[in-house]
């Protein structure tokens, strides 16, 4: 997420950092690195200017001049004027005070709407709200039929009828709502190449029938500065609540984010980071300052991990390690859970300083995978007692895991590290020094970014 907008905002900061003291003349040389660093994130032209002026304006304080440490206060004036232009605040979904609450999800085709309202009915359903989808894009069977299937896979009902018009079809899910205790009604509308009068009109029409509780824009984060425009042009005819940012995972240069908030007023609510159904995550403006400026988030990734590990799978985990039980069915578990926070990657780069670790942007998960096939492919007994895996055992768990004797051997040489080093902390020979603990985890593996 925003690799190389980052990249370059820690090169300038790195090189301000290196005078002994700021002036006008090193604030004057940073900004106008900054300056282009935020242009070729194709941030809007005008956001861009008034960033650069509020950060001058700040950053020749008298405060920061005259600091004995000038890099780190103007690392954090960037820090705040970043988080002052993508809202502040966290924003998150107004709900009716008479269910159902009504939410219309708007925007171009191939913006990720679908996908969008099916993501957003999942975080709803983990919130303990009860959501209804609806099918209103009544010219792309297909994007009916996605919806369906997105719905039955994630036991999510969908409204569906594919013999009336849009507008119909929105009122009467409503109904069927109310009806059938859905407190929550997501309708996925109409899209369109590009804006033309007839889509704006249904979703208006649409909008003025329902009365929704919450109009949200989807735009895809990937077209730079021409979401900003669609972002407004939408708007102006709208008026929506919000905007959703969809693929932040991709090749993103960061300029919708860094301007939408400013050009249309609205605030950003949601971010896409994923093509799976949980990879939707509600839009911070501190915590995605904190990782455009490589300084990690580790209040998602907290969230994420609380969010994947069981309570008491983790009490009994604790109490297997301490008495030295750890077994590779238990390392098969953690191993999942850690799938389920999303690409290693993106896992690592919420940790601070991680970014700056080398090849850390190119983690495979690949390895994960491979990791996973070989303890999959032992038996029930094998993982309980790595200690019968002998030369003929080994080689057929290699071939059932389609991978080779020796990263098997590997795997298995980590393992029985692991468990040498659990056994010293439970007989309370647990000083080691960090490189040693390090290497007790780590090195019996080929990690990628090692």
């Amino acid at each position: 997420m925003f690799d190389n907008l980052t990249e370059k905002f820690e090169g300038v900061i790195k090189k301000l950092r290196g005078h002994g003291k700021i002036s006008e003349e090193n604030v004057a040389e940073t900004l106008r690195e900054v300056r282009r660093v935020l242009l070729d994130a194709d941030v809007n032209y005008k956001v861009t200017k008034q960033f650069i002026a509020d950060v001058r304006e700040r950053a020749l304080g008298k405060d920061v001049l005259q600091s004995i440490t000038p890099g780190q206060q103007f690392v954090k004036i960037l820090n705040d004027e970043l988080i002052k232009l993508m809202g502040e605040t966290n924003t998150g979904i107004t709900f009716a005070p008479t269910p159902p609450t009504v939410i219309l999800v708007a925007g171009l085709q191939g913006s990720g709407k679908t996908t969008f309202t099916a993501k957003l009915a999942h975080y709803l359903k983990t919130k303990g709200r009860l959501p209804l989808m609806v099918a209103a894009d009544i010219y792309r069977p297909a994007a009916i039929d996605q919806l369906d299937t997105l719905g039955n896979q994630n036991d999510i009902p969908v409204y569906i009828d594919r013999d009336n018009d849009a507008v119909s079809i929105a009122k009467d899910a409503i109904n069927h709502a109310r009806k059938n205790a859905r407190d929550v009604v997501i309708i996925d509308t109409a899209g369109r190449m590009h804006i033309d009068e007839k889509m704006m009109d249904e979703v208006a029409g649409i909008r003025d029938a329902v009365s929704p509780s919450e109009i949200l824009f989807v735009v895809d984060s990937m077209t730079g500065q021409d979401a900003v425009n669609t972002a407004k042009a939408f708007h102006d005819r709208l008026n929506y609540d919000g905007v959703v940012l969809t693929k932040l995972d991709g090749d993103t240069r960061g300029g919708a984010a860094l301007s939408i908030r400013a050009v249309v007023e609205k605030p950003i609510k949601f971010v896409g980071v994923g093509e799976r159904v949980d990879a939707l995550e509600p839009f911070y403006p501190d915590r995605m300052a904190s990782r455009i400026l490589g300084m990690g988030d580790i209040v998602t990734l907290v969230e994420k991990a609380q969010h994947q590990v069981d309570e008491k799978q983790a009490q009994d985990l604790e109490k297997k390690l301490r008495k030295a039980e750890f077994t590779f069915e238990d390392f098969l578990d953690q191993l999942q859970q850690i799938k389920n926070m999303g690409p290693l990657s993106d896992v690592l780069s919420m940790i601070p300083g991680m970014n700056k670790m080398p090849n850390v942007k190119n983690v495979d998960d690949g390895e994960l995978v491979r990791v996973e096939a070989i303890i999959k492919s032992m038996t029930a007994e094998e993982r309980k007692k790595p200690q019968i895996l002998n030369g003929s055992r080994r080689r057929r768990i290699a071939m059932g895991s389609g991978t080779t004797v020796q990263e098997v051997n590997r795997l298995i040489k980590q393992f029985n590290e692991m468990q040498k080093m659990m056994k010293s902390f439970s007989k309370g020979k647990g000083k080691m020094k960090a490189k040693n603990l390090m290497k007790g985890m780590g090195g019996g593996m080929r990690m990628p970014f090692g």
